[in-house]
């Protein structure tokens, strides 16, 4: 019974030193392996990061780790300071090392011709003739204010003011932007449009629900807004009291 014990307890002594002895050998390999290898500091990304992550926001989505030099991408970030005030271009994957190809600049992901929606709101396009659109001079950046008139109530009133303009298709092209293009400016930016612009402004969802019941159920017509517009004295004109407004 004891040489049992004694042959078991041997047994388990032999397996523990094997498998010490074992991992000492896998370590050894490894640092055998990494021997005379030049190691590179990388970003690795850690967690998915969408398009669009701006660099300030990856700290929490990336790691550090160390490879040998022939494994490191060319044109790897070491360093989230290099691409600050950048965004993530297309999504990243966890794996991937962290690369300076894929930042831009915000504003130059920018469809030309156009202009960033401000946060919490939405687009919503309308289809006008030139004459409901300050006659085709509008552009992407301009403020305008909404008019709605409802042929049915027989009313028209100025619903909204200093909507945003994201874009405008269809206008001619402006004569500051026509000598930058090559494009005749003799009649760039003067000539009206001869067909209807697609004009998108940048809404809450709730000044939306007004400019669609507008074009659904009546028109609607823009007018340009400078800041130093007076929109003061606005109310529903009626057949009633149109001609008892003092319109100097």
């Amino acid at each position: 019974m004891r040489r049992r014990l004694l042959a078991a307890v041997a047994a388990l002594v032999l397996a523990l030193v094997g498998g010490v002895v074992l991992v000492a050998y896998a370590r050894g390999a490894d640092a055998r392996a990494m021997a005379g290898m030049d190691t590179v500091q990388v970003l690795v990304v850690d967690q998915p990061v969408a398009a669009g992550t701006r660099a300030e926001d990856l700290a929490p989505l990336v790691r550090t780790e160390q490879l040998p030099a022939r494994a490191a991408v060319a044109g790897r970030v070491t360093d989230l300071a290099a691409v600050a005030g950048e965004v993530v271009t297309v999504d990243l994957k966890p794996g991937e090392q962290l690369l300076d190809s894929r930042f831009a600049a915000p504003q130059s992901l920018q469809t030309p011709g156009t202009v960033a929606v401000p946060a919490g709101a939405e687009e919503v396009s309308v289809l006008l003739e030139p004459q409901r659109a300050v006659g085709g001079r509008l552009v992407a950046g301009d403020r305008v204010g909404v008019f709605v008139s409802l042929e049915e109530a027989a009313t028209t009133h100025a619903v909204l003011h200093q909507v945003l303009v994201t874009q405008v298709q269809g206008a001619p092209v402006p004569a500051d932007s026509a000598s930058e293009t090559g494009t005749d400016t003799a009649s760039a930016g003067t000539a009206a449009p001869s067909a209807s612009l697609l004009v998108t402004l940048a809404l809450t969802a709730e000044q939306a629900e007004g400019v669609v019941f507008g074009a659904e159920h009546g028109t609607v017509w823009l007018s340009l807004e400078p800041e130093t517009a007076d929109l003061d004295g606005t109310e529903v004109i009626t057949p009633d009291n149109v001609y008892g407004k003092d319109f100097s």
